[in-house]
């Protein structure tokens, strides 16, 4: 796959400054000297985060004892050939975020309460770490979805604590990242950019002079809402920028989607070779899946094998001999396409003659450590590749749990991302970092 090139230097931020507005252009080969004539670019950081609404079986998946000596879980045991390559944890969680199933769109917020009254969801790590490195690549993140309800569930969350939908069709995702329209196509998007900036233009106008006379805590939330236009504005300009740049190329053959939600495992391993894909073409550094089994009906767990119910009652086995034997099954299923992805990850080498796996940290997990009892605590947890130390368990207290989020500081400054705190976060997880 090639990328486009420009051979014009261009400084690192070229910036346009008027009416208080400060937009940078999107990062390219030629923005930098690490892309200079016989200079040698570290490969970028990139993140994928992949959360299956409905858990998997605690008592496979968590192993009986500590440290780098553990021995593998049963679900572990499908990931052996990567034991070096990723970390499980335990006793982690996201503080008062409880509620069950309403905990599936706080993953990455981890917004508490979210079953109060007025309940309103904050930004999702994704979104945290695009805001704070800009857009580096055509597609700031991608946030994707296998048998999801787009209209009210994501990964993916605004600042202002809006859903962002995910997208579920390969096909769709495959046309965005490599299918070039032509100049008319091209000229029509370009247009209707500039129409939704116009638009901006006004709204931003009208709400400024309506800032007038509001009390403190109204003009707190206006300004919020402001500076998430001026966000929006600065990311519609450089959509623009790239809508003029040649796509990548690749000799992937174009997917079909799959309509059938029976289908569940080749949905998951296509939206999942995309994702590689995106990465590979640098589409994109930064990638959320949710897999919604909440809306999963009867599914094929393999070519002989299919649910005798949808995942959601599957998932409130209580206990029931013949429903735990067909959750053991999927969640070996979902391990070993894990397994494969890490494989994908680990074969393709980068600049730095290292694994792509190196430079992609993937975490696996999910907003219930239970399904079955809608328990929200001792979340399933695995962080693989990145470059962190792994081939170990790490175990927190599973009664006073370690806030989930200090993971994610240490993603967030693996990934460049200058923040000391993110959600509830209390310190970071030291016990990854080389």
């Amino acid at each position: 796959m090639t990328a486009p090139h420009i051979a014009t230097h261009l400084p690192l931020r070229r910036f346009l400054r008027g009416l208080g507005v400060t937009l940078g252009l999107p990062m390219l080969e030629c923005m930098t000297p690490a892309f200079s004539k016989g200079s040698h670019p570290s490969p970028p950081k990139r993140m994928l985060i992949i959360s299956n609404n409905l858990g998997v079986l605690p008592q496979h998946f968590f192993p009986k004892d500590k440290g780098p000596g553990y021995a593998p879980s049963l679900y572990l045991k499908e990931l052996a050939a990567f034991r070096n390559d990723f970390t499980v944890c335990s006793g982690l969680s996201h503080p008062a975020v409880t509620g069950g199933h309403s905990t599936e769109n706080c993953f990455l917020t981890a917004a508490r309460d979210p079953t109060r009254s007025g309940f309103r969801n904050s930004i999702s790590l994704d979104q945290f770490a695009a805001e704070a490195l800009g857009q580096q690549t055509r597609f700031s993140t991608l946030n994707l979805g296998v048998n999801i309800d787009k209209a009210n569930r994501s990964l993916s969350w605004t600042r202002d604590g809006v859903l962002l939908p995910a997208e579920d069709s390969p096909a769709a995702l495959f046309r965005k990242m490599f299918i070039q329209g032509d100049a008319k196509q091209t000229a029509l998007s370009l247009k209707r950019l500039q129409e939704r900036g116009s638009v901006l233009d006004v709204l931003s106008e009208d709400m400024r002079g309506f800032q007038r006379g509001l009390n403190a805590t109204d003009r707190t939330r206006l300004d919020q809402y402001l500076t998430s236009v001026r966000e929006l504005e600065e990311r519609l300009t450089i959509s623009g920028e790239w809508e003029k740049k040649p796509k990548p190329t690749t000799k992937a053959t174009p997917p079909k989607d799959i309509a059938d939600k029976a289908k569940f495992f080749p949905k998951i391993q296509l939206m999942l070779d995309m994702a590689r894909l995106a990465f590979e073409s640098d589409s994109t550094r930064i990638i959320t899946l949710m897999v919604d089994g909440f809306a999963t009906p009867v599914f094929e767990i393999d070519a002989q094998h299919r649910t005798r119910d949808g995942y959601h009652n599957l998932s409130h086995h209580g206990q029931s001999k013949e429903k735990l034997a067909e959750l053991e099954k999927v969640d070996l299923q979902q391990m070993r396409h894990l397994r494969d992805l890490l494989a994908a990850l680990a074969a393709t080498p980068t600049a730095d003659s290292k694994r792509l796996l190196d430079h992609t940290m993937v975490l696996y997990g999910s907003n219930l450590g239970d399904a079955n009892v809608h328990n929200c605590t001792n979340l399933p947890v695995l962080l693989a590749g990145g470059g962190f130390k792994h081939g170990q368990h790490l175990t927190f207290d599973t009664v006073q749990n370690k806030p989930l989020c200090n993971l994610f500081v240490s993603m967030l400054q693996r990934m460049g991302v200058e923040a000391e705190a993110f959600g509830s976060s209390t310190g970071t997880i030291t016990n990854i970092v080389t």
